[in-house]
């Protein structure tokens, strides 16, 4: 249901349902469907579904089904079934029971609402100190049947119903949520979540509710260049609407009024917070049972309403439509060490000296060691894994002792760049973020436990100093994320290789938090597009990401009318107006067409395509209009971003121009928008005929790409002013071979052998080069940036080159993916030399050690060294590719994959001996979807599934044998299979 499962909130009039076949049964197809939703899950039979049935619907479909039924009634739980029929017309089976609750049914932030209000502290000046605490009792009328809770906030809330905190389900258990109700450009929309608190409502004869009010993002320097954003500050505001059912049939509704009903005051423990500055606990001025019933507000303030309405009159209030970003505790961290310093010794910045006594290093004893440090030493902790969320501690002390713990992602040691004595932590990069948690005791002598909850820091290292004496126990790092359904699973029999995915992943996690960000750490965490768009394809392998995407393809809509040129070029930053430059954006603004291109593709859903047509097509418009008949793109002042190797921003700016006007071309077509499809493919003959033209030189018998006619990005920090761009470049030519932009097979062949040479980088190809940026880094490495890091092994693959994607994915000399893995990340970087031990650190104006662009890499992993890959003609994997790419170098020789697509789970697992001349494959098709399997093997029967040739078997149809591969259309089902591929 609206790519959920089991959703509380739900807004869409006509929402969409899904389901997926599970059967042992080979060739299993749906051949036939009936929905049912009712009010109760006694009325799902046919003739007694009083909302919607279907009626018996020959199809296949099974993804993204609209509901057709009576009007949805807002806050109303329907339940609602499956029955399915195979192809033959046989009753597969019905569906367990699901269920869906609709929101409020409402944009303009009144109906449904109950008169609710935006509510403030009364003569609270923002920014002043002190986290604005509200608070209302009301009496209940009965025995409750159930309580739902629709809450929003501008900044965000920590929210508290009858003393207890509102939670929200996960993994067979419950969670909070951090930082809700997340990020949006909130003078245009705004959104609101629900929550079911029944359980807390009916314990006692009062209900209580209660929220702390933070700065988030509406109030704070990462909204510095939005429209929302005053100077001065914004008051914080709180909308809420508690409703509560009673078991004879009436209700009440408790809401946010500026009267009496409501109190406030800003004198509890939350001092200050910041996302980018982190958070101020003062335990001294925590208020005991403040959020229950019976407390004594008589001193508090009054509240006083927020005029969010007339500041924004064209905003909406809508129902937030994806995963929340919450705490997982699965993913938790506690320390590997913990090493104590008490002072610094050595000339220049020195090292640290460590006290032995104090210092741990088992990560055994670690994770539950106490540490006690004084006045004048520094504990830090090292949790052995980059994340993003909060820390949780224990602290026992003298009341009044201040405790500043510090984040970061590294050590500093003694090589150019560090900003403090070796062993210190490394913060340079923080920029001016000051990223401290500080708390301040009250005294318990049974110890203090907190974790902050109106900020996150992104780190791996935490360093702890205090005022006075205080002793450190159970610290741990809560880790908080949007990406908390992981559906893609890959694993190699390299370490290496295998470090990478985890570092990729957990990059994911820790960007994938309310907006997809470019870092989590800095003064910068921004939903950049362009980081967006080029990492999304491995994002949805690897996490049911479609419902948080889509979100954001939202923001960046809305972007585009609040500060995009002439209200149409799509911004390099959603939402927000922070860092969002005018001009050219190509790459970055681009992703207002590739993202819903790629939901589309990896979801089977076209919604997000629909709802954002318009805008697309008004983007293409403005490019069109800028450029003219030149059928250049827009421009680029990002360019391929920190690229080892310079290519002219005006090429890349040409070829994305070209890019976005093939994918229009596809979705239109799709769509049925028949003329319009028509328009896009000319448009993208045009422009590459015009491309051809302009930087495709046959000049000498051989064949260039002029990747050096323009000037690379002007705006990149730390790069070399003396670098030029080159003709060649490997981004120029990877682009080149992905679009075709070339007239003939024999100019495709001299492509991919300029590729191959760049790549290679032997001794004859730099001595042929004298003064190409390649001269200084070893043979087989790569020297793209950001926008032909996701293009690169796939086009190699696509050419017949999967030997130099191998050689690449093994490269642990700078610039690769290895190289920051045999440093010591536990994400991916930033740069691809963000430190090194021969240089030291990066540029310190951008240089961040959590940051996913470059881990699209992994895009390639599941759909070309696994083989799990999308057929773009048949979206959302009803059918799709498998196609194992064998790693020619030896290094990998097994490789386990599955990816749970909207059909079911794919899996695909090979393996192969160093000597073996049997590839061993098991692969799995789910159930409504078809696979075309293309596999190594000598000849055609030398494919098995025991003893029998695989054509053999029912459901499968042997496509032919080419070049040392088999083909086959595989029906649904499981195979054990194995290949002579020798």
């Amino acid at each position: 249901m609206e790519h959920r499962t089991d959703p509380l909130g739900v807004d869409a009039t006509h929402p969409r349902l899904g389901w997926r076949m599970r059967t042992t049964r080979h060739g299993q197809r749906q051949g036939a469907y009936e929905v049912l939703v009712a009010g109760s899950p006694g009325k799902l039979t046919s003739g007694r579904a009083d909302a919607w049935s279907s009626g018996i619907v020959h199809s296949s479909e099974s993804v993204t089904i609209r509901y057709r039924g009576k009007p949805l009634k807002p806050m109303t739980r329907y339940y609602w079934s499956v029955t399915v029929w195979n192809a033959d017309g046989r009753r597969v089976g019905t569906s367990p029971v699901a269920w869906f609750e609709t929101g409020l049914m409402s944009t303009d932030g009144i109906t449904g609402w109950d008169d609710a209000q935006w509510i403030g502290m009364k003569g609270k000046i923002p920014n002043s100190p002190g986290a604005p605490m509200l608070r209302t009792e009301a009496r209940l009328k009965g025995p409750v049947r159930e309580a739902r809770l629709y809450l929003s906030a501008l900044g965000v809330y920590d929210a508290y119903v009858s003393g207890h905190p509102v939670t929200v389900p996960q993994d067979g258990g419950t969670t909070r949520e951090l930082l809700p109700p997340g990020w949006t450009n909130y003078d245009v929309r705004a959104t609101y979540l629900t929550y079911d608190v029944t359980h807390l409502v009916a314990r006692e004869p009062i209900v209580t509710l209660a929220a702390v009010l933070g700065n988030g993002w509406y109030n704070g320097r990462i909204s510095e260049g939005s429209t929302y954003y005053a100077e001065d500050g914004n008051a914080l505001a709180l909308k809420a609407k508690l409703l509560i059912r009673y078991a004879d049939g009436t209700s009440q509704s408790v809401v946010t009024r500026p009267d009496a009903t409501w109190k406030a005051t800003d004198t509890g423990p939350h001092r200050a917070n910041d996302i980018y500055d982190g958070e101020t606990y003062d335990a001294r001025k925590q208020l005991p049972g403040w959020t229950a019933s019976g407390f004594d507000d008589s001193a508090w303030s009054d509240t006083a309403p927020i005029p969010c309405a007339t500041t924004y009159p064209d905003a909406r209030l809508v129902a937030y439509p994806a995963e929340t970003a919450r705490l997982m505790s699965r993913w938790d961290r506690r320390p590997e060490s913990i090493t104590v310093y008490t002072g610094v010794t050595g000339e220049g910045r020195g090292r640290i000296v460590a006290d032995p006594d104090r210092t741990v290093t088992d990560p055994r004893q670690a994770a539950a060691a106490s540490v006690t440090i004084g006045a004048n030493d520094t504990a830090v902790f090292d949790l052995g894994q980059n994340m993003v969320g909060v820390p949780r501690y224990t602290i026992r002390g003298p009341a009044g002792a201040r405790v500043e713990f510090r984040f970061g992602e590294i050590l500093n040691d003694s090589s150019a760049g560090a900003d403090g004595p070796e062993g210190s932590l490394y913060r340079a990069n923080l920029r001016s973020a000051k990223a401290t948690s500080t708390y301040i005791l009250k005294g318990d002598r049974h110890g203090e436990t907190h974790q902050d909850s109106l900020t996150f820091y992104g780190f791996r290292y935490v360093s702890v100093t205090a005022t006075e004496r205080v002793t450190i126990t159970r610290l741990s790092g809560k880790v908080a994320t949007s990406a908390i359904h992981e559906t893609g699973n890959l694993t190699t029999n390299d370490p290496d290789t295998n470090q990478l995915i985890s570092n990729i992943r957990w990059g994911q996690r820790g960007n994938y938090l309310w907006v997809p960000t470019d870092c989590p750490q800095r003064d910068e965490r921004l939903g950049w597009t362009g980081d967006t768009q080029v990492f999304a394809l491995t994002g949805l392998y690897n996490a049911d990401a479609g419902p948080f995407l889509g979100h954001f393809q939202d923001s960046v809509v809305d972007s585009q009318a609040i500060y995009g040129m002439d209200k149409a070029q799509f911004t390099g930053v959603a939402p927000g107006g922070r860092y969002n430059f005018p001009g050219g954006g190509s790459g970055w603004a681009d992703c207002g067409v590739i993202l819903p291109w790629t939901l589309w593709q990896m979801t089977g859903d076209p919604t997000v395509i629909e709802r954002s047509w318009p805008a697309m097509t008004r983007y293409l418009d403005w490019i069109r209009h800028q450029t003219g008949d030149t059928y250049a793109g827009q421009g680029s002042l990002t360019g391929d971003w920190l690229a080892p190797q310079k290519t002219s921003a005006q090429l890349m700016s040409d070829v994305y121009y070209g890019y976005v006007a093939q994918l229009m071309g596809q979705m239109a077509r799709a769509m049925g928008r028949v003329t319009e499809a028509a328009a896009y493919e000319q448009l993208f003959t045009n422009i590459k005929r015009t491309f051809i033209g302009k930087y495709l030189s046959t000049d000498g018998g051989t064949v260039t790409v002029r990747s050096s006619l323009g000037s690379a990005s002007p705006i990149e920090p730390g790069a070399d002013p003396d670098q030029s761009t080159e003709d060649n470049t490997q981004s120029a030519l990877l682009w080149v071979l992905k679009l075709g932009l070339y007239d003939t097979e024999a100019q495709r062949r001299t492509l991919v052998g300029n590729l191959a040479d760049n790549i290679g980088n032997d001794a004859d190809y730099k001595a042929a080069h004298p003064n190409s940026s390649r001269v200084q880094y070893a043979e087989n490495t790569l020297s793209v940036g950001f926008l032909g890091v996701n293009v690169l092994a796939p086009v190699l693959s696509d050419e017949g080159r999967v030997d130099l994607a191998y050689k690449l994915l093994h490269q642990d000399a700078s610039p690769s993916w290895l190289y920051s893995v045999n440093n010591g990340a536990t994400t991916v970087w930033e740069r691809w030399n963000s430190y090194s031990q021969d240089h030291g650190f990066g540029p310190v104006s951008m240089n961040s050690f959590n940051h996913y662009a470059y881990g699209a890499v992994m895009e390639w992993m599941y759909s070309y060294m696994a083989g799990i890959a999308r057929d773009p003609s048949s979206p959302g994997f009803r059918h799709f590719i498998l196609q194992p790419h064998l790693d020619p170098t030896g290094t990998i020789t097994q490789v386990a994959a599955s990816h749970v697509s909207p059909y079911g789970e794919i899996i695909s697992e090979w393996s192969v001996g160093d000597t073996d001349t049997t590839l061993r494959y098991n692969v799995q098709v789910p159930a409504n979807s078809e696979a075309t399997l293309r596999i190594p093997a000598v000849s055609a029967d030398a494919v098995r599934e025991g003893r029998s040739p695989l054509a053999h078997l029912d459901g499968v149809r042997f496509g032919g044998h080419e070049s040392g591969v088999a083909s086959y259309r595989l029906a649904p089902g499981s195979y054990r299979l194995t290949s002579r591929i020798r």
